[in-house]
């Protein structure tokens, strides 16, 4: 076939593969190989992998080259029909997931992929795996089907085990967006007992992960609760912004309620105390006419502008300390409550 007449029927395939088509999708168009190595030499293809050509005039980007790998491994199919398929097909995995994903700092040096059915490749820098996906866990990119960073994350620890390396790519993973930590805590149960959990425990070894990554959140709180400069801060900026109805909505065990009150009266303690002079100004009159919410108001600024807060800072930062040190149930409430916000 004459070159024009071939870089036109080719032009109607390249079209909707980046650019890309097979030697067998050609041949099923009546050109030749022996026509596309002409086209190549011409240089009006470019030779990406065995099979796999792409139109020299089409721009180039970073995962030329794990497209061209997954068009051959269904050389006669177009990649338009493939991407139907879904969990059903080949779908990127592991390294070459990450990658494509831009979590973590691996380096796929071969192009990896999954697939329900069995399959062999003999050229080296392809890896087949058997595995049948949940059709939520593949998502597209880069117009490929590829696992979820969920289930990347996952097929990393079953594959490459090293926690550091998987920590990076889950700490990676939550600042591109919002992950899915039920589904994470599902797919991690199969492998919490090869990591030293208990059987099944796959919210453990998310919280180890995430302890690793650094975005531990009761890590922090307990670091925080520690820390009596700003403890007190912490949980003013909490509660500023939270209504009378959500506080009212706050899920209280017996433990935490008992906690909370010794750290009101330790705080009231120190008020009545330090402020005598400035508690005495107010009175009854003043809270009616000016209303309970403009005497807390002017309380809390004097507060601040006070010695005051240096002692309610310390008591409320052993006091919190303390309660969380000695009683998990405690930390298990605050978790609990703030879902409890969250969702209302």
């Amino acid at each position: 076939m004459k070159s024009k007449d071939a870089l036109r029927v080719l032009a109607e395939v390249t079209a909707y593969q980046w650019g890309m088509v097979t030697s067998a999708q050609a041949s099923m168009h009546g050109i030749t190989r022996l026509d596309l190595s002409r086209l190549a030499a011409e240089g009006q293809l470019e030779r990406l992998a065995h099979g796999v050509y792409k139109d020299a005039g089409a721009p180039g980007g970073p995962h030329d080259d794990l497209k061209a790998a997954w068009l051959s491994t269904e050389p006669k199919t177009m990649g338009e029909a493939r991407i139907k398929d879904g969990a059903n097909g080949v779908v990127v995995a592991g390294e070459s997931a990450a990658h494509l994903h831009d979590i973590g700092d691996f380096r796929a040096l071969r192009h990896e992929f999954v697939s329900p059915a069995r399959r062999q490749s003999q050229r080296s820098v392809i890896r087949y795996r058997r595995r049948t996906l949940n059709p939520r866990d593949v998502t597209l990119v880069e117009s490929l089907p590829v696992m979820t960073m969920e289930r990347t994350i996952s097929d990393l620890l079953d594959e490459v085990g090293d926690l550091s390396l998987v920590a990076d790519a889950l700490r990676d993973a939550s600042r591109k967006r919002d992950l899915d930590l039920e589904r994470l805590r599902t797919l991690f149960a199969p492998l919490a007992r090869r990591n030293g959990l208990k059987k099944g425990d796959g919210a453990a070894l998310l919280d180890r992960l995430m302890e690793i990554a650094g975005i531990d959140p009761e890590a922090v709180a307990r670091r925080v609760a520690a820390d009596a400069s700003i403890g007190p801060r912490v949980a003013a900026s909490y509660v500023d912004g939270l209504s009378q109805e959500d506080i009212a909505r706050l899920v209280m065990t017996p433990e935490m309620q008992h906690a909370m009150r010794s750290i009101q009266e330790s705080m009231a303690a120190i008020v009545r105390s330090s402020m005598a002079p400035q508690l005495a100004d107010i009175s009854a009159e003043m809270v009616r006419n000016a209303g309970v919410d403009e005497v807390a108001r002017r309380i809390s600024a004097q507060l601040v502008n006070s010695d005051v807060m240096e002692k309610i800072s310390r008591g409320w930062g052993a006091a919190l300390s303390e309660s969380i040190a000695v009683k998990p149930e405690t930390l298990t409430a605050i978790r609990e409550a703030q879902k409890v916000v969250v969702r209302g």
